[in-house]
Order: structure tokens, then sequence, then C-alpha cells
């Protein structure tokens, strides 16, 4: 129980929006309808990431009578834009009040149904994080799907990262976890499942859906040759992370008798 006697909060759900006015009432809907009789205590953290639509209009009237959902506003963003998804979850995750942390993009190609089996999944395996791999259901096209085989190449080769489909935003991780990603930077949360792994946390991957986006675009996506360069100056900045990273832990020793 919280201080103030309520059920403390076991999950927090926590989904960036940028321009997603298409989406937002119906990805209320569908984490209302997956994590009500899920059993488990929950809240909604939806990140309004600059929009310029009616996506922050929609999701506080989408908060009468829902006290489990919030909407968290960035500040600061570029005029019509955002300051991109790793800043978005970098503000979600500090502003949870959970114990665990969902993930999922507001497009709803993620499932919030699936949410709860992460969870079962984490807690079976005593795991940190449970990542979610939607590789067997993707549908890509020949230049897409190469590009992610040399994705991964480079990543196993330079960072020992063994994930198959690390950009997955569905996850459940432990909210330490959440908070020890460096999200400030652009950029890394395409390397979260990674640096959790850096960082000694434990990781399992598990299956999920992918679905198609039925309204709206996309916001956060660049093409493969946008992505390949700023991708790879990433990598080597996430390889130089690893190899100065110190462990940072210390224990108090008693004071003598």
């Amino acid at each position: 129980m919280t201080a103030a006697g309520q059920p403390a909060i076991e999950v927090s759900v926590v989904a960036p929006a940028h321009n997603e006015a298409d989406n937002v009432d119906e990805l209320v809907r569908q984490i209302e309808a997956a994590m009500t009789p899920s059993g488990l205590t929950f809240e909604a953290v939806i990140v309004d990431d600059g929009s310029t639509d009616r996506t922050r209009e929609l999701l506080t009237r989408a908060m009468s009578g829902r006290p489990w959902l919030r909407c968290i506003a960035m500040t600061r963003t570029p005029p019509g834009k955002g300051n991109g998804q790793s800043a978005a979850f970098h503000a979600g995750f500090r502003a949870c009040r959970g114990g665990l942390i969902a993930v999922l993009d507001a497009d709803l190609q993620n499932d919030p149904a699936e949410i709860p089996a992460m969870v079962a999944r984490l807690r079976a395996a005593g795991a940190d994080m449970v990542q979610g791999d939607r590789s067997h259901a993707r549908q890509d096209h020949a230049i897409r799907k190469i590009g992610s085989w040399v994705g991964r190449v480079f990543r196993k080769w330079l960072l020992g990262d063994t994930i198959r489909d690390t950009g997955c935003s569905l996850r459940v991780m432990k909210r330490e976890v959440a908070l020890a990603i460096p999200l400030e930077f652009r950029g890394m949360h395409r390397f979260i499942p990674i640096t959790a792994i850096h960082l000694g946390y434990k990781v399992v991957e598990m299956q999920v859906k992918h679905r198609p986006r039925v309204a709206g675009e996309t916001k956060y996506g660049m093409g493969i040759v946008q992505r390949a360069l700023p991708g790879l100056r990433d990598l080597f900045a996430v390889r130089w992370m690893k190899a100065r990273r110190r462990p940072t832990t210390g224990v108090e020793i008693d004071r003598p008798a």
C-alpha cells in the first residue's frame, strides 16, 4: 500500500505520442481493456511529444473518469516537432509510479493485450526485462529485411547484442532498469535492451504480434538510408559507453560498537 492508503501501482504503461490524434482514443480503450481484467494495479502515462494536432486535447478529455490515465506534455520542443522517442521515454519513465514499466508505441502496432503475459514471463524467468520480438510476424520487403540483417550483424559485432528485435518498442522492465538507461541522448531508445544487459540486468525475449498501422503516418520512423549512418555512429557511441562504464554501487559500513 502507498502512504495514502491506496494500492501500490504494479505496472505503468508508457507510450510516446507525436501527432497521434487518430489513434489515442483507441489506444486508451485498448490499454483499459487489456489491463482492467488482468488483476494488475496499473496506470497509463501517455507522453505528448510536441504534438500540433488534437492529441493533447483528446487525451485530456479521455482522462475524465479514468484516474489511472495521465498525460505528460514535453516542454521545450522544436516548433512543430517533438524531442524524439528517447526524450519522450526519459520523461515518461520518470513520471511513472509503478514498480514495472511497460512500453509500447502509440500507433496501435503494439497490442496492449500482451502486457499481462509479458509481466508473467518476467516474474517466471526472474528477469529484469522482457523484450518483445516481432520478427516472426513481420511482413517486410526485401530491402528492409536486408537492412535489419545488416543492423543485427553490426550490433552483435560491436556490442555483443544478440537481441533479435531490438527495435520493438513493446517491452516490460523493472523501473530501476528504465531509469538507468541514458535516454537523454538522442537515439538511445534503439539500444534499451543491450544497454540493460551491459548494466548487468537479465533480459529475456518473448514473441509478440505485429499489427499494421491503420491510421495516421509514421512520426518517429526514418528510411533505411537516413538511419544507416546515424545508426552506425550511435553503435560506436554505445560501445564507447560500455568500455568507459564503471560500477557505481556501494554499501555503508556499520559503525563500530
